[in-house]
């Protein structure tokens, strides 16, 4: 089998036994990428001959034994928006352009300090603002399975990059769904993790209180293998949760639903979900209650207010965040102005997009004077009814079973002209953010079209041992992480 096919545990494996070098794991991606990366476009930032370079260096530092580290010459893609000493960060974006961060992101020094092979970085909305990754600066990513439909977003890159055998594995970031979302458009598995469980320290600030980094993989173990990496105590982040990391492989070794309940939220299945989705997710339910689950109807009665609670409490904390993008400090600076202000204005109008444009003045007004409280404040008292609702539910069943989105993969420019109908596509996404939950995507099934269709496992704060248990047994009585996009 070709290197590039495996996943990220069967190629740690062989090179653990010295059957493959660094540099042949490296060759084999480099091959695969000047394949069919023009045809998928994952990558802004390709970084494949930095790669082998650093992989020489491995080989001839491993003479004559080998590593014990995971994730030693692994060979991984990175979403462009979590900083890479000396490696261009964008975010997507013209103001980011020319970036050079001069430090790395916590989990990225986690990373290089177990000797990883950095591939590049990905393509995504620009700084994270979006579900189909047609929001990049640079052109939007495509859909390995169907390279007229969009990757998802707003880490299309990573999540298209795993589908298509770019990488072994990646990292994305989850702010209301832009892990999970990509991952079930694309066939793989996309975890995010409990708020604080993994650094944000070196992530490209969206909206503070809601992103999450976390990864995208081939499987449920290498999803274990990578967070066990990247997760822990930092003290560079002050929302970082100072609490042990389990060893994660062990929650895969029981292989079944025994002992375990599993919540069926009834709001999830209502109207606009696609009937194609809706039977793969009942049909994985089904199966999940063949492995020995109690399963029961639940409810989380605001699930109705999410959308409306996120794009307030998000884009407040966007206009926040992005207001040190001024053409002071770093980033574009317009050339032509005649004072102060109008290079403010100047540099702000041409260097970001119109979907960040949008989100900055929806949170400028949520936050403006008169207003706040009506809107802002308003926002984060729903906020904590939603996180009650969770909280509810988990007294009653250790796990929650939904669709991830409504549909399958959509067309690229279906839903480019019309954000509302956008912003929907992460509805079932969107309040695992607000209540700080861990969740999981994966796939379940595909539609008449030939797209992934993704099943999304919730769990309880802090414990994604039981929610890697679930998803890892799930995985194992069914066959769809086997199959791979025919692209050629």
């Amino acid at each position: 089998m070709a290197l590039y096919k495996l996943t990220l545990r069967e190629l740690q494996e062989r090179f653990t036994k010295g059957e493959v070098t660094a540099c042949e794991i490296v060759q084999a991606y480099t091959l695969r990428l000047n394949q069919l990366e023009p045809k998928v476009r994952a990558y802004i930032t390709p970084t494949k001959e930095a790669a082998l370079v650093q992989a020489e260096a491995l080989d001839e530092k491993l003479k004559g034994w080998r590593r014990t580290m995971p994730l030693m010459g692994m060979p991984v893609a990175v979403k462009d928006n979590i900083c890479t000493q000396g490696v261009l960060t964008t975010c997507a974006s013209r103001m980011l352009g020319n970036f050079v961060p001069p430090y790395d992101a916590s989990v990225i020094a986690r990373l290089r300090g177990q000797s990883y092979l950095l591939l590049g970085k990905t393509n995504l909305d620009e700084f994270a603002m979006g579900s189909s990754t047609e929001n990049s600066a640079f052109g939007p990513s495509r859909n390995p399975w169907n390279l007229s439909r969009v990757p998802g977003g707003s880490s299309g890159g990573s999540a298209a990059a795993v589908a298509a055998d770019l990488c072994a594995a990646a990292l994305g970031s989850d702010t209301g769904g832009s892990i999970r979302q990509p991952a079930a458009c694309c066939g793989v598995v996309g975890l995010k993790p409990t708020y604080g469980r993994v650094s944000r320290f070196g992530l490209v600030a969206f909206a503070s209180s809601l992103d999450q980094i976390g990864p995208i993989t081939k499987d449920v173990a290498d999803a274990a293998m990578l967070l066990g990496v990247i997760a822990g105590h930092d003290p560079l982040d002050s929302t970082s949760a100072n609490l042990p990391v389990p060893d994660y492989a062990k929650a895969l070794k029981k292989k079944d639903f025994k002992k375990l309940k599993v919540g069926v939220p009834r709001e999830y299945f209502a109207e606009g979900l696609d009937p194609e989705v809706e039977q793969a997710v009942q049909a994985a339910i089904e199966e999940i209650k063949q492995l020995g689950a109690e399963v029961k109807e639940i409810a989380l009665p605001r699930t109705d207010a999410a959308i409306a609670t996120y794009y307030l409490i998000a884009t407040a904390e966007a206009s926040s965040n992005l207001a040190r993008y001024d053409g002071v400090k770093y980033g574009l600076r317009s050339k032509e102005t005649g004072n102060l202000l109008d290079m403010y204005m100047k540099t702000r109008q041409e260097g970001f997009g119109p979907e960040v444009k949008r989100r900055i003045m929806l949170g400028t007004y949520a936050l403006s004077a008169g207003y706040c409280d009506a809107f802002y404040g308003k926002a984060q008292a729903v906020r904590t009814l939603i996180r009650q609702d969770f909280e509810a539910a988990f007294r009653e069943v250790d796990l929650i079973v939904t669709p991830v989105m409504p549909t399958p993969a959509f067309k690229l420019g279906e839903k480019s002209e019309d954000p509302l109908q956008m912003y929907l596509s992460d509805i079932y996404t969107i309040s695992v953010n607000l209540a700080g939950n861990p969740a999981i995507a994966m796939p379940c099934g595909f539609s008449k079209a030939g797209l992934p269709i993704g099943l999304q496992l919730i769990g309880r704060p802090f414990e994604e041992e039981t929610l890697l248990r679930g998803a890892h047994a799930y995985e194992q009585v069914t066959n769809w992480r086997a199959k791979r996009p025919n692209i050629r």
